[in-house]
């Protein structure tokens, strides 16, 4: 009887190893496919609130504290990134985003942001243009671009 209850317990205590094990590695992959904000190095700020990333986002906020002016690229609206972006990071849905675009460039009283077509050229165009705004997985970050941590 005592050496069934033994086997019993070291199947368990094997079993939740390889669930924390399991878990880690997801944990990780999820990390790793997570969406970050990434700017310039030059606008030299690491933290914003997310009523700020709307503002920059919507377009409606022009300028970096320092008084740099802020360029916001974006992927399409039909790439994956740009809706987790969207919903993950400005809690809003990506058409929200159009139609806040759209409105400003019909109306006459502003521009939509900068298309790019891939995560390899966002990065580039972030690392390049100062005052540059921009999203990535976290994967995809090197030393060329800053996260900003929104708060």
């Amino acid at each position: 009887m005592v050496a069934r209850f033994v086997d019993h317990w070291w199947c368990c205590i094997l079993l939740l190893l390889i669930l924390i094990g399991l878990s880690h590695d997801i944990n990780s992959a999820e990390t790793s496919q997570s969406v970050e904000t990434i700017i310039h190095p030059a606008v030299n700020i690491h933290h914003i609130s997310r009523n700020s990333l709307r503002g920059i986002f919507g377009m409606r906020q022009r300028a970096w504290p320092n008084g740099l002016p802020i360029r916001v690229f974006v992927l399409p609206d039909d790439a994956q990134l740009h809706n987790q972006f969207a919903k993950e990071k400005l809690n809003i849905f990506p058409y929200q985003l159009r139609s806040a675009w759209d409105r400003l460039i019909f109306s006459g009283t502003g521009q939509a942001p900068f298309l790019v077509n891939s995560e390899e050229e966002m990065r580039a165009r972030v690392a390049s243009t100062p005052g540059a705004i921009g999203y990535l997985k976290r994967v995809n970050i090197d030393d060329s671009v800053q996260i900003l941590h929104i708060e």
